[in-house]
């Protein structure tokens, strides 16, 4: 009914994360001396790919909510809203099916960063052997 919803908000807070890490950084930039050595995957750009993980997840669900008709393009738009019964009903969902869909999501994000931290640091390693 309306699982959809807590994904789209942890996506709106990220997006929102990730233009004030953005700000600083650009500002940091401008204060800071020029760096010749960066350290791995910046935090904008691991948190551009839970942005567009949350983004696009919430989009498919909410075309196949649609699809569905449990989403309606008039007001209340989710069907489950427009009777008093139902919202309890879509509340629970929202609670358990959408906050594993998002800490599910997330818990994915964090072993895709993990593993990307994992491989810079393995061709780090290689190259100094190389060098050496």
């Amino acid at each position: 009914m309306a699982c959809f919803v807590v994904p789209v908000t942890e996506a709106v807070i990220v997006s929102i994360a990730k233009r004030a890490v953005k700000i600083a950084k650009d500002h940091q930039k401008t204060t800071a001396q020029p760096s010749a050595k960066t350290e791995g995957i910046s935090l904008h750009r691991r948190l551009s790919w839970l942005s567009n993980m949350l983004w696009g997840g919430s989009a498919l669900l909410a075309f196949e909510h649609l699809w569905h008709g449990e989403v309606v393009p008039w007001f209340p738009f989710l069907t489950a809203a427009a009777n008093p019964e139902d919202v309890a009903i879509m509340l629970h969902e929202m609670a358990t099916v959408g906050v594993m869909m998002a800490v599910l999501t997330t818990a994915v994000w964090g072993f895709m960063c993990l593993g990307a931290k994992a491989i810079i640091k393995r061709s780090e390693n290689n190259l100094s052997a190389d060098l050496a």
